[in-house]
């Protein structure tokens, strides 16, 4: 794996929901490196993925509540185990659950093993919250995909959750997982 400056220079094979990243954060001035690999479907690839990038990818996670009328973008670090209890009484929903890959689809135009914060580009009447552990937003960098998993992107953190943010007209809720 290589660490490139920016969006790669031929496109030809690129799914069409990636070139969009791409073409939103150049748009909006924020500089990223990418690296491109196999699919990312296991922590193990994620953090030879990390090694290459310099930062941790976050784990992404697309939940809903138990009627299927709200959903979440939970973004964490990868090494902190998810407990569904802990993040439920902090946005008051009773019970949470993993979102279908219709939904997964539907609003953020992802696959899954793909889910970023890169797909609220593509949630434009803002049916997804989303949700952050404090510790993302303490790191200089994040890492996500820009909507596929066989590429990566380091992104500065003030960038994604001031920028990107403002453009796709979503706000962060922090949250504040133990993982106990």
């Amino acid at each position: 794996m290589e660490l490139f400056k920016g969006r790669p220079e031929n496109t030809d094979n690129r799914e069409e929901r990636e070139i969009r990243v791409y073409d939103l954060l150049d748009s909006l001035g924020i500089e990223y490196m990418r690296t491109d690999h196999e699919p990312a479907d296991t922590m193990e690839a994620c953090n030879k993925i990390d090694a290459v990038l310099d930062v941790v990818i976050c784990k992404n996670l697309f939940l809903c509540n138990r009627q299927k009328t709200n959903f979440y973008l939970l973004m964490m670090p990868g090494d902190k185990p998810f407990k569904t209890k802990e993040l439920s009484s902090q946005i008051n929903s009773a019970r949470l659950s993993f979102a279908t890959e219709e939904a997964m689809l539907e609003y953020l135009d992802i696959k899954p093993g793909a889910v970023s914060i890169m797909g609220l580009m593509n949630d434009k009447e803002n049916k997804v919250r989303l949700l952050v552990d404090e510790d993302v937003l303490k790191g200089e960098y994040i890492g996500c995909h820009p909507c596929v998993n066989t590429s990566s992107l380091k992104i500065k953190t003030e960038d994604v959750f001031t920028k990107y943010l403002n453009a796709v007209n979503h706000t962060v809720e922090t949250v504040v997982l133990k993982g106990e």
